[in-house]
């Protein structure tokens, strides 16, 4: 069964970067540095949540564009597979979820998405990525009739 992501609100900048100041803070500082976090901020699993989704299922979903092939198929259910995972992991323990969601996406992008400079510094990939969903959240929020 494919994880299906429905229509949804896009990402408030503010969720944009309470979301990225967190994976930036433990890929940096470790889990000492977001000690304490998930319980001050109970919207951040969702938040982390909608990274994970955004990140992790262009990456793996079946392009219609490119060459099929097996493998094709099974990035695409690997990618359904965790983000079925993570999303459960929200819904029944959102605190506990939160350094989790925030491990699973430092770690695929460390794995997966190529860094933009090439100079394999995961630090710098996730900082690219933090701009360029900022810029999305606010080209969103700030077109009319967009939803606030």
């Amino acid at each position: 069964m494919p994880y299906l992501i429905p229509p949804r609100t896009p990402l408030t900048p503010e969720q944009v970067e309470r979301g990225f100041d967190y994976l930036l803070a433990l890929q940096m500082g470790g889990g000492a540095a977001v000690a304490g976090r998930a319980e001050a901020d109970p919207g951040l699993a969702f938040v982390l949540l909608r990274l994970a989704e955004d990140i992790i299922w262009p990456a793996t979903a079946v392009d219609g564009e490119a060459e099929l092939s097996a493998d094709s198929f099974a990035l695409d259910e690997v990618g359904c597979a965790l983000l079925s995972a993570l999303r459960d992991w929200a819904r029944d323990s959102p605190t506990t979820a939160v350094p989790g969601i925030a491990r699973s996406i430092i770690r695929f992008v460390e794995n997966v998405i190529p860094d933009p400079d090439d100079h394999g510094d995961t630090r710098a990939t996730l900082a690219a990525m933090r701009d360029e969903h900022l810029a999305l959240a606010h080209a969103m929020h700030s077109a009319p009739g967009a939803h606030r």
